[in-house]
């Protein structure tokens, strides 16, 4: 599966994910909020990293929609109706693996921007973990990206493999 993060202007950007299985996704917008590392970018880090099997992109690879629509209007309007009369049910499995990409993704950003300069402590939520060794590896990996990502300009995009 490839996912392409195209940036915005600010720290918006678009998200479009090509996949082997599945319906096809229209690409959607991120949430934003970070001049060095958008939100999905960072959890594909994370799950990328740590090994996370039914977080939000293994999910994706194995057909779920997620956040996203079928590209397909008669697509669309099934998945539509599917999600009004049957909502969809995780497994426990696949809930444990959301919130540890959650919880990876707010200890390691926060980790990320002291070791580089853009924050002088780290919040008391991390601070009163014990940051598991996994984040290590995850800021590494974040740091391969930041960067490129920050120097894109507006229209210019990153494509990961998963």
């Amino acid at each position: 599966m490839r996912v392409v993060f195209t940036k915005g202007p600010g720290t918006s950007y678009d998200i479009a994910v090509h996949r082997e299985t599945g319906a096809a996704l229209a690409p959607r917008n991120g949430p934003g909020g970070h001049p060095y590392l958008p939100h999905d970018l960072v959890h594909f880090l994370v799950e990328a990293e740590a090994g996370i099997e039914l977080g939000v992109y293994g999910r994706l690879a194995a057909g779920d929609n997620g956040l996203f629509w079928p590209a397909d209007p008669a697509e669309r309007n099934k998945a539509a109706r599917r999600r009004k009369t049957k909502p969809a049910k995780s497994s426990p499995r696949a809930r444990a693996d959301m919130e540890r990409s959650e919880e990876l993704a707010g200890i390691a950003v926060p980790v990320w921007e002291v070791r580089r300069g853009h924050a002088k402590t780290l919040p008391a939520y991390v601070r009163a973990k014990e940051i598991p060794p996994v984040v290590d590896r995850i800021v590494t990996r974040l740091d391969e990206y930041a960067n490129r990502w920050h120097a894109l300009p507006v229209g210019g995009s990153l494509q990961l493999t998963w």
